[in-house]
Parts: C-alpha cells; structure tokens; sequence
C-alpha cells in the first residue's frame, strides 16, 4: 500500500491517526483531575466515581479483539470514520450528563466507539508503513501519543475546569472529531484482509465472556463488595477464556492466532504492554487527586504539574533508535522499564515532601520508562504477523493496553482505598455522619469536614500515606515487567522480529 503513497501522504495520513489515538489516550484520564467537581455537581458514590473513570477501558477492552477483526473485513478506514463519528455523538451525550448513572453509560458509548478506533489505527500504520526502519519511527510517535495522552489527560482537563464546568472536557473532543474525519477522508487509503473467511460470532462472544468478567470482579474485590458473585464472575472469565482459545485452534479463520503466543518474543511483548501501562494508569489516577486536594493546586496547575510524564513520554522517540541498537529489544525494554520503576520509587519517597518540585522530577524517568517500553513492546507485537492480520495483531496488544488501564485503575485504586480507610484517624467530636462520609474518599472528605481543620489535616494525610503505599506497589509491577522483558524477549538489535 505505501508503495503507492508519496511520503509525504505517509506521514500527514500518520498525523491523523496519532491525532486519533492521542485524543483516545487522553480521554481515558481527562476525568480525573474533574471527579472533586463532578462529585459536587452529580453526587456519585465512591464505586460510581471508580465506574465513571473505568468503564471506558472495560468497553474498549472488552470490544477490541471484535472490532479489530472487523476491521479486517469491512476495512479499516472505514471503521474508523464511522467510530469517530460514534464517538463524537457520545461526547456530546456525557458533556450534558444530568446524573452519575447517565455518565456512566456515555462513557460506555464512548468505550464502544473508541474500540472501532484503535485497532484501525495501529493496523493502517502497519499496513501503511511497510518498511521496518520507518515502522518503527511511526510506531513510536503512535506509542508516544498513546503514552503521553495518560499524562496529557489532566493537562487539558484542568485548562477547561478552570475556566468551564466538568462536560467542557467532553466537548473539546468534537473539534478534534471533525478534523479526524477531515483528514481520514481525504489522506488515508483503505486496507482489510483479502481473504478474511467468516465473522465468528461465538469467538466474539466467547472473547468478551473471558474479559468483562474478570474486569467485572475485580471491580466487586476493590469496592470492598466481593463475594459470591466476584467469585463467579471469575469462573466465568475463566471458562470464557479456555473456550475462546480452544475455539481459535478449532476454526479455519481464527480471531487470534493462539500459535502466537508459543512465540516468547510475542507473550513478553504483550505482558510488557499490560504490566507498565497497569502501573501508570493506576498511579495517575490518583495522583491527579492528590495534587488537588492534598496540595491543593487548581484545577489547571494540577494538570501542568502533570506534564513532565508527557513530555517525557515523547523524549522516547528521540532515544528508542540508539537503544535498540545499542542494547537490543529486549534489554532495551528492560532498562525502560527499570527507570520507570525508579521514577515511581521515587514518587512514593517524596510524595509527602514540603516541595512538590521533587515530586514532580520523578515523573520525568516514569515517562521516559513508560514511552520507551511501549514503543518497542507494540512494535514486536505488530511486527509479528503479515499485514493481512495486522487489525487482529493490533487488537491483541490494545486489549492489553486496555486491560492494563482498568485493572490498574481498579487493582491500585482499592489498594488506596484501604490503606487510606485504615490510616484515618479523625478526631473524636467529629459528627457520625460526617466522619462515615470521610471514610468514603478523600474528595467526600473535603466537603463533608469543611470547617473542621484538624480532621481535614488527619484525612490528607491519610490519603498521601495511601498513595505512597500504592506508588511503591505499582513500582514492584513494573520491575516485575522488566524481568518478563529480559526473560523473554530477544535481544534482536533490528526494527522487527522475524514476521510469522
């Protein structure tokens, strides 16, 4: 395909797809520096506010491996448009939200729409950019936007909160909308598979039956109200997932090639994805909170005190070249990823520090880390089939992409949640109601001790304590990526691995 593109139209039909996923990338965390608003307007209980925020990654997750086989078969241009078009259409349903339960579902919408777009994406580039030299510099700049969009997120939120109320961060997604649907029309050429056999409905059934109910139990353990339905819900991912394997081994045009993952290359490459991108989604979650209301910066200045994470994460680009050259893939992922591990150390020690300079420094290597592990991770994995698969391959590493943002939303933010619960000690002329509120979350906390400043003081730091807890967790994550890295993945110094 790219044969018959200038260069120029590869890369200007590149921009369109990295506007496309960085607006995706940035969705997912543009809620968070709005819950303390969103909480005063809509009143959404603490598992509400966790829904709001994850049920956006749980869609996308639980649709990519649908929507990227799809794509091979419709094309995925035109999955795309008719995604971006969704998309929009649900932007404009959450911006006017009247209520917790009516976000919740257009942020689902939003999930649904945003699962026709990034296999598309990824795909094209792969379709589009058929040189390995070149493939790698394009799937680092879509790597570095999917990365630093996690940290551009709070960075556009609080420009719009500050100015506008909490919907304003869904209607700026509109103009971004239009000049995608501008710029795919008229720059990027359509591509499926030749000969793609039959939609497998029961694959698609069977691949959504292995992830919604994982996601769907973990939230039940996090909210505290795990029982006997989170157990089920397990068995039932479970058995989902053995179908769906035994399944694609089965049927001539399989959804996944399992065989894949017999390739070590591949399975470290795909875990790297879902173990780095658990622990900064996790982090950032919170972090945006914690700046807001334990250091109470505005809106505004809570999202640029963000902003070293993103500028790091697009420094990647500047530096993958020389390391994979220099240490080889897999080395090369490890050391990203072990700097990423530094930079959450490091957060966790000075994220009670007087200066919040010093907090802020350590984003710098937990960017960085996360920029480069990503883009070299997503290039194994999409390197490792012929382009007529590209949709399914790009669904795989997507899927854990998008795993690993709600898991490590629901995962770390329970882990917060409970230490926080267990470190406060709120004085004892505190009323009933207001100290069972305060237990609740430390954005319920800020409205219901209002006035009482010793209790308020008590709630802070119990939230930082937590946090700190959390940061030193999600660091042990990522050092166990980086082994995974340097177990599995080969040191091949070259662009891609051997293509399947």
């Amino acid at each position: 395909m790219s044969d018959v593109m200038t260069p120029a139209r590869r890369w200007a039909a590149l921009a369109v797809l990295v506007g496309a996923v960085l607006l995706l990338a940035i969705d997912a965390t543009v809620l968070y520096l709005a819950v303390p608003s969103l909480t005063a307007d809509l009143s959404p209980t603490a598992t509400q506010v966790l829904w709001i925020g994850d049920i956006y990654s749980l869609a996308l997750a639980g649709l990519l491996v649908t929507m990227g086989n799809l794509a091979d078969r419709i094309g995925r241009r035109r999955l795309l448009l008719i995604g971006a078009t969704a998309f929009g259409a649900a932007s404009a349903l959450a911006a006017f939200s009247p209520s917790a339960e009516v976000l919740i579902i257009a942020r689902l919408l939003l999930g649904i729409a945003g699962a026709t777009i990034m296999p598309s994406t990824l795909s094209l580039i792969r379709s589009i950019f058929t040189e390995p030299v070149e493939r790698t510099r394009a799937i680092a700049l879509w790597s570095a936007a999917a990365a630093s969009g996690i940290a551009l997120g709070p960075l556009v939120g609080g420009a719009l909160l500050e100015n506008f109320w909490w919907g304003s961060v869904f209607l700026i997604n509109l103009p971004v909308i239009a000049l995608v649907l501008v710029g795919g029309a008229l720059l990027l050429p359509e591509s499926r598979n030749p000969h793609p056999g039959r939609f497998d409905l029961v694959s698609s059934l069977l691949s959504m039956l292995a992830i919604v109910p994982l996601v769907y139990a973990v939230k039940q353990l996090a909210a505290g109200t795990g029982g006997t339905d989170a157990v089920l819900a397990i068995l039932a991912g479970a058995i989902g997932g053995v179908l769906f394997v035994r399944r694609q081994r089965r049927v001539e045009a399989p959804m996944i090639e399992v065989e894949l993952f017999r390739n070590p290359a591949f399975t470290g490459a795909v875990l790297v994805n879902f173990t780095s991108v658990f622990a900064l989604s996790g982090v950032l979650f919170f972090f945006s909170q914690y700046l807001q209301l334990a250091r109470h910066l505005s809106p505004l200045r809570a999202g640029v005190a963000q902003l070293p994470a993103a500028l790091a994460a697009m420094a990647a680009v500047l530096v993958v070249g020389l390391l994979l050259t220099r240490l080889g893939r897999g080395r090369a992922i490890a050391v990203a990823l072990l700097t990423g591990a530094l930079g959450l150390g490091l957060l966790a020690l000075l994220e009670s520090s007087e200066q919040l300079i010093w907090v802020l420094l350590a984003l710098v290597p937990l960017g960085l880390g996360i920029g480069i592990s990503e883009t070299l991770s997503v290039d194994a994995v999409v390197s490792a089939v012929k382009p007529a698969k590209a949709g399914a391959a790009a669904s795989v590493a997507e899927t854990a992409y998008e795993l690993g943002v709600a898991l490590g939303i629901a995962i770390l933010g329970s882990i917060v949640t409970v230490v926080y619960r267990s470190s406060l000690n709120l004085p004892a002329d505190i009323p009933a109601d207001a100290a069972t509120r305060a237990q609740d979350s430390l954005a319920a906390a800020a409205v219901a001790l209002e006035g009482h400043d010793v209790a308020l003081a008590s709630a802070e730091h119990a939230f930082v304590s937590a946090m700190q807890v959390t940061t030193m967790a999600a660091g042990g994550v990522m050092v166990v990526a980086a082994i995974i890295a340097a177990t599995l993945i080969p040191n091949a110094r070259t662009a891609v691995p051997r293509e399947h």
